[in-house]
């Protein structure tokens, strides 16, 4: 009896997850099959990757790239979003890989469930900014939507076969990040290189900086609201500097179940792809004897307010918390570039905030034009204040 391979789409082949599913991928060649492939600005890598895995379609967002690949691509190439909503939807793909970075991803995520398509999602914006809509087009089209953080994937785990009803409280554990001893004059100058040296994870820039000021960890509180349905005061943030225990559930009955492992992404990637089965790998095996110490402390929400802003968000809903993510992403790009100062993110964050009309019940467009206005508005104050400082 022939084994049924799922075929898969990565939206993001050439960044982080990205290219960990593929090492998946190459670790189950008679599991998975790939499909559709896009890059950001990598034609290089994307190349290489289309050559290797043979896909039916890809395409790379930046368009001045397109002849890159027009030119060497034995497949379909396309461009731009259209290119990305393209690979989103292909028809031979069942199951979407999104492991794009920032707003971008929620278009073709909500077009790729609109086409009834299983959802790996890694694209923390695609919750936060949009969940309400996500999830109520995935109820709509009966798809399943996998979390691929590993955090969600351990909350995934430990509620398993477990009723939600019961679930007292969900936590969520952090590293803390590299500044988590650091007192708050010492924030004022911290530089990117500072906050792109992550203590024990592996990660692109972005997410790396959101780790650093704690919005990282406020996502994923709006994300456990959306995947699981639970109330915000029922889902706390601890900080965990060792990274292994991944996440907590306590129920009713006041048993608490935690889900452990070493801090290493391609584990709860390829339980998102593998799921409901669970398949032998060649990853690093977790020996707790040789675990010196597991340490948990509450987190400072006035040192890293951002935390605080995204509960705040998403307790309010609407439009809010997709503001909080505009202008975050924005400043963090600022932030790498040099632009601006690390305890600016916040800063610009809670302004933004602020200053929002926010609309109550929002339709995609209305969060989609919402992101495009805000991240237009940061990057104006942030060009206006560079000036004046010049």
């Amino acid at each position: 009896m022939a084994i049924k391979m799922k075929h898969l789409s990565i939206l993001g082949s050439t960044g982080s997850i990205g290219t960990q599913t593929l090492e998946i991928v190459r670790q189950f060649p008679n599991e998975f099959k790939i499909v559709g492939l896009t890059a950001n600005k990598n034609s290089e890598l994307l190349l290489k990757q289309i050559k290797e895995f043979r896909p039916k379609a890809a395409a790379i967002m930046d368009k001045s790239k397109v002849d890159d690949l027009l030119n060497f691509s034995p497949c379909q190439v396309y461009s731009g979003i259209e290119g990305l909503n393209r690979i989103a939807t292909l028809s031979e793909s069942g199951t979407i890989v999104n492991a794009l970075v920032g707003s971008i991803g929620i278009e073709p995520t909500y077009n790729a469930i609109k086409s009834k398509k299983n959802i790996a999602l890694a694209n923390k914006e695609t919750l936060v900014a949009a969940g309400s809509v996500i999830m109520e087009e995935a109820k709509k089209n009966n798809i399943a939507l996998m979390p691929i953080d590993s955090e969600h994937s351990a909350i995934f785990q430990c509620l398993n076969g477990e009723n939600l009803k019961d679930v007292n409280k969900i936590t969520i554990t952090c590293s803390g990040g590299p500044f988590r001893n650091y007192a708050k004059e010492q924030l004022e100058n911290v530089r990117a290189q500072d906050a792109l040296k992550h203590p024990t994870w592996s990660m692109g820039s972005k997410i790396t900086i959101d780790s650093s000021t704690l919005m990282n960890k406020g996502f994923e509180v709006i994300e456990a609201h959306w995947f699981y349905g639970i109330d915000y005061e029922k889902i706390k943030v601890v900080i965990h500097p060792q990274s292994i225990v991944h996440s907590l559930v306590e129920f009713a009955d006041k048993s608490v179940i935690a889900q452990l492992g070493i801090p290493d992404m391609k584990i709860p990637i390829q339980y998102a792809l593998s799921y409901p089965k669970r398949f032998q790998s060649n990853n690093l095996q977790l020996d707790l004897a040789k675990i010196k110490s597991l340490d948990f402390k509450e987190p400072d929400f006035e040192m890293f307010p951002c935390l605080k802003y995204a509960y705040e968000a998403g307790n309010a809903g609407g439009t809010l918390p997709a503001v909080m993510n505009a202008a975050n992403e924005t400043a963090v790009y600022a932030f790498l570039e040099n632009k601006i100062r690390f305890l600016d993110i916040p800063r610009l964050i809670r302004k933004m905030m602020d200053e929002h009309k926010m609309i109550k019940n929002p339709n995609l467009n209305e969060i989609l034009e919402t992101d495009r206005k805000i991240k237009e508005e940061t990057n104006n104050l942030i060009e206006e204040e560079m000036a004046v400082e010049n």
